[in-house]
């Protein structure tokens, strides 16, 4: 059997930030990673289009934990030991310049999510920390002094064991089997699929800001939404997504949305367009497009409200009128499914985040066992906020092991 100090098991975002950073404090101590797949950090590769988004712009604790529709509570305290600033400096005291772009969103100068794996690799090469591929955990077994781990025909031991695997089904078994309970995992952060003809024909349409609220919830969002090719998307989609990921679930994903394309009351927004009729009588509405929304989408919405292409301001009447303040501010899309967001795929589920002290990040059940990253019941919005929990717990992990090494 071969002896660690440590193994960490998964070779991710969380599992390289915990395992560089103890070998930096302790750099006598024996690390191992070990990963179940041929390459490691392949999320981080895939990361925001290929870039890694790395963090975002928030600089508050009280206000990060907002993004995060579970873990909101839990993550206060870590945040105020080790967040967003916390992470620009490591990765710039590492050689890795960081930018803030105009949505929040931070990434490598270099745009480049392998500037983040090339840092990676080389912290763990400097460290001497093993990285073992294709090393797959089969069981745990917790000894009174050490943790015994299997991996097909090898067994290996170590005093400490850290598990940062994300979502992975087969580990969430494994600690069941530990005694943790485990919140049943459902998708999180994914895209609606729409068929209406509203939205036909006029993909990549972006307005810039909407309110979309979920029928028969208290369910709501606000910001950008984007027409895709099966829906919609972008940040107010992926936020109800997000919060709404086990309402949803329940539904089987069939449930109805109403957009408020314009962010007002259907009277204000009606009072505009009688306004409208007298300052642009001349014009057709159809070539007119009020509110600065995207003529494509204007142009749909006017055909839904039964308004013909040729018509003029001067001759719409009161029914016209209210027909498209209803398509503005009160358009309602029946969701039939759901697609992954990019490559990105985020569950909620996990280790129920009572089991852990977040102080350490260690097992309330076991001793000498510490869990960080989406193995637990966390999640969040997409805008690289699932990272900064990775970094928090990771380095909250490594914090606490090197002081007791």
């Amino acid at each position: 059997m071969k002896r660690y100090d440590i193994i960490i098991i998964g070779g991710g975002a969380a599992g390289f930030f915990a395992a560089i950073n103890i070998a930096e404090k302790k750099p006598d101590l024996r690390i191992a990673v070990l990963e179940r797949g041929k390459e490691v950090l392949t999320k981080v590769k895939v990361s925001g289009g290929g870039r890694c988004n790395v963090t975002h712009a928030e600089f508050i604790p009280q206000d990060l934990v907002q993004f995060y529709p579970r873990g909101e509570k839990e993550l206060l305290g870590p945040f105020h030991r080790f967040m967003t600033g916390d992470t620009i400096a490591w990765f710039e005291e590492r050689g890795v310049a960081l930018k803030i772009e105009d949505d929040g969103r931070m990434f490598p100068v270099t745009n480049a999510s392998q500037t983040i794996i090339d840092c990676f690799l080389h912290q763990a090469k400097t460290y001497n920390v093993h990285v073992l591929k294709q090393h797959a955990v089969k069981s745990l077994i917790h000894h009174e002094q050490y943790w015994e781990v299997k991996v097909q025909e090898h067994r290996f031991a170590a005093e400490k064991l850290v598990v940062a695997t994300g979502s992975n089904p087969k580990m969430w078994k494994l600690l069941e089997e530990l005694g943790h309970h485990i919140i049943p995992p459902v998708p999180s952060l994914f895209t609606f699929d729409i068929k209406d003809e509203r939205l036909k024909g006029i993909p990549g349409v972006v307005v810039k800001d909407v309110e979309v609220k979920v029928l028969d919830t208290t369910l709501s969002s606000e910001g950008p939404i984007l027409v895709t090719h099966v829906g919609l998307s972008a940040p107010a989609i992926l936020k109800l997504s997000a919060f709404g990921a086990i309402v949803l679930a329940k539904r089987n994903y069939q449930f109805k949305i109403v957009v408020n394309f314009v962010k007002m009351t259907a009277k204000a927004c009606l009072d505009v367009l009688k306004t409208n009729r007298e300052t642009h009588s001349k014009k057709t509405i159809y070539n007119a497009p009020q509110f600065e929304l995207p003529k494509r989408l204007w142009h749909k919405l006017i055909e839904a409200a039964r308004i013909k292409n040729d018509l003029r301001w001067a001759d719409i009447n009161k029914q016209q009128l209210e027909a498209l303040a209803e398509q503005l501010t009160n358009a309602v899309f029946e969701v039939t499914g759901k697609s992954t967001f990019k490559e990105e795929f985020v569950t909620a589920g996990g280790v129920d985040l009572k089991e852990i002290n977040f102080k350490t990040y260690e097992s309330k059940i076991h001793e000498n066992l510490y869990l960080a990253g989406e193995v637990l019941n966390i999640d969040a919005v997409t805008g690289g906020f699932n990272f900064q929990n990775a970094w928090t717990g990771a380095y909250i992990v490594s914090e606490t092991i090197s002081k007791m090494a």
